[in-house]
């Protein structure tokens, strides 16, 4: 049997660490924690109504042009690579049904899309940190809607760069247009901004 070297034994201490501290703090504190390379990441501010019109618009807008076998997800629970130290929950999640019957964490793998209304708050968390963590996870897809600008990204086509596995394809878009989420156009039009 091949023994771990010693920073993989402690690397994976340290996230099962934070993962206890975060499975701890779920309903003590409030706001969102997630665990990144970096450690954990604290989001306190409650999402305003521009961030979850715009999550509900979205989830609405994917289920109507989507196959009835899968769902535009945005609750619980999160994504989870015990093996990169990544734990992140999605805005939205574009999943097969199937997939959600496990017990505990979502495997990232098995996610279509992920989909981050950027917060007024933390601003680099979804344009940097996520950025970098979805391809890590395997996540095919990622976009990104900026209530702050209207304007958003769609990153796809993973492959490896000295750095890790990173997006190698991006198309800006701005509200008003259509964008391509995996297989299906949906409107950007009428989603709100923050004032």
């Amino acid at each position: 049997m091949t023994m771990a070297p010693d920073d993989a034994r402690r690397d994976a201490v340290l996230y099962q660490t934070m993962r206890e501290f975060v499975q701890s703090m779920d309903d003590t504190l409030p706001g969102k924690f997630e665990i990144t390379k970096e450690g954990i990441v604290h989001d306190m501010m409650a999402p305003v109504g521009p961030h979850e019109l715009t999550t509900l618009r979205i989830r609405k807008r994917l289920e109507k042009a989507m196959p009835e076998e899968l769902v535009a997800h945005t609750g619980t629970p999160d994504v989870e690579g015990p093996s990169e130290g990544i734990m992140r929950h999605p805005d939205v999640m574009v999943i097969a049904e199937a997939d959600m019957e496990v017990e505990g964490s979502f495997d990232p793998r098995t996610l279509i899309a992920a989909i981050e209304v950027v917060s007024r708050s933390n601003p680099d968390n979804d344009w940097v940190s996520k950025m970098r963590d979805y391809p890590l996870l395997g996540i095919p897809v990622y976009v990104i809607f900026d209530p702050r600008t209207g304007t958003g990204a769609v990153l796809s086509d993973i492959h490896p760069t000295p750095s890790g596995p990173r997006y190698a394809t991006r198309k800006e878009f701005v509200y008003g247009e259509d964008v391509t989420i995996g297989e299906w156009a949906i409107t950007t039009q009428d989603l709100p901004l923050y004032a």
